[in-house]
């Protein structure tokens, strides 16, 4: 443990104690810092992050509590001691509950100081190990922007790495917002084009014609406002890849175009004549059952097997709930960089308030709801109450008589399951119970019949 590396922060208004704790402290290697007053320190904290913060209980002004709660909002995960001259069993546990590590009684013992310092110092260093550990984790659970320790991504993750190596057509199949096109850009990282263009375009946002135009692109007059050639995305990611996002809204003529061009390796500009041959690699996306739309007569049976030659199906985030903790780390880290704000996290509430919520918009909705929380939050600790959530279950509703322990744990499961659709093995998950007390309790409460 590197004592320099530690920053302690003094602060009392006399004079001989700031000089007496620093001069203890300094000889035990630790690196310190004083101030006189509360204003000072608070100056000094917003400066520069500190370690420890041992501050007197009396000062004129601010006194040690008053500070203790401004230093929380500026640095929440700053470890405080504070001194006192009035050890009453209220001052201890208001210290405490303010967040104070522990308290000091005047006049104490320097080795008393060096003992409690040298405790929270071997704790901080245990939380440095703990979170360099779990960054050598999730970088063993990417694959390059996804994140996922669920096993069923990670085996995505595995038939996505082989998938790149080839040239072959993948399909992306998966719910809105559970990360197609990250995918996509992953495959396209990972394979031997990744040099070459990666090119997006979303079949459902453009009619028919301008889909047309921009996929194959055009010749100078092909129709009205054509004033110059114009080159299509299949022109457009030669030597590279082309995500075909939404493939499964394209219309009939569109689909026979692109199968033509799939099979052909070959197009025509719109009002030329000129057969161009294009290298590009297509990594297709979709919402939509695409066997259905076949058997509906939809969409073509022969574009649909030529696009469904390596299909990888992405989960949807309720069914990965494991990965959730992850992904907030992940999208804070993000957002502090984006917001310019120091966020340490959330709050215990809140992650379970993240980890009830059923997500219909998935991972997309996830960041948006943690953007919210980042940016109403008045600390770097996102709370319930900024996430714009509705709580997961009201235990006992208004008005009614008080409910049995029995009646609160129905509701809880009956919400769960309904929240997940009646998937058991998830909401054993979720509830953290294994599966066969799921299914008793679902019996014993008459759950499957309501």
């Amino acid at each position: 443990m590197n004592r320099e590396r530690i920053k302690i922060l003094i602060v009392d208004d006399e004079e001989i104690v700031r000089e007496s704790l620093s001069g203890w402290l300094v000889k035990d290697g630790y690196t310190l810092e004083t101030a006189e007053d509360g204003p000072t320190a608070l100056k000094k904290l917003a400066a520069e992050r500190k370690s420890i913060l041992i501050a007197d209980l009396k000062m004129p002004g601010m006194d040690g509590l008053q500070l203790l709660q401004e230093a929380k909002k500026i640095q929440p995960d700053l470890t405080a001691v504070i001194m006192t001259a009035y050890a009453t069993v209220d001052t201890a546990v208001q210290a405490m509950k303010d967040g104070a590590f522990d308290y000091l009684v005047k006049p104490f013992d320097p080795e008393e100081l060096s003992l409690m310092v040298e405790k929270i110092a071997v704790q901080q260093a245990l939380v440095r190990e703990n979170e360099v550990l779990r960054k050598v984790l999730k970088r063993g659970w990417r694959f390059h922007e996804l994140i996922s320790k669920s096993p069923a991504m990670q085996s995505i993750f595995e038939l996505a790495r082989a998938a790149a190596k080839s040239s072959s057509t993948v399909l992306v199949l998966g719910e809105s917002g559970t990360g197609k096109e990250v995918l996509a850009r992953a495959v396209h990282s990972e394979s031997p084009r990744e040099k070459g263009p990666f090119v997006a375009v979303s079949c459902a946002a453009l009619t028919e014609s301008l889909l047309e135009s921009e996929l194959f692109g055009h010749e100078k007059g092909a129709f009205t406002g054509a004033s110059a050639r114009r080159l299509g995305k299949f022109e457009a990611a030669n030597g590279g890849t082309l995500f075909l996002d939404e493939v499964g809204d394209i219309t009939p003529k569109l689909q026979v175009d692109l199968l033509r061009v799939l099979e052909e390796r070959k197009l025509q500009r719109l009002g030329g004549n000129e057969s161009i041959e294009v290298d590009v690699r297509i990594v297709a996306a979709t919402n939509r059952d695409l066997k259905k739309a076949v058997a509906d007569g939809q969409f073509r049976e022969d574009l649909f097997y030529r696009l469904n030659v390596i299909p990888i199906t992405l989960p949807p985030l309720r069914d990965r709930r494991e990965d959730i903790p992850l992904l907030v780390d992940h999208f804070l880290e993000m957002l502090s960089a984006t917001l310019q704000k120091k966020l340490e996290g959330v709050s215990g509430e809140a992650m379970g308030l993240l980890m009830a919520h059923s997500w219909p918009g998935n991972i997309r909705e996830l960041r948006n709801v943690l953007e919210r929380g980042a940016v109403v939050a008045t600390s770097g600790v996102i709370q319930a109450t900024n996430l714009g959530l509705a709580s997961p279950v009201q235990v006992q509703p208004a008005g009614e008589p008080l409910a049995s322990l029995e009646e609160v744990e129905k509701r809880h499961i009956a919400f769960v399951l309904q929240q997940l659709e009646g998937n058991v093995t998830q909401a054993a998950r979720t509830l953290g119970i294994d599966r066969a007390t799921l299914y008793n309790k679902i019996k014993r409460y008459g759950l499957r019949e309501e």
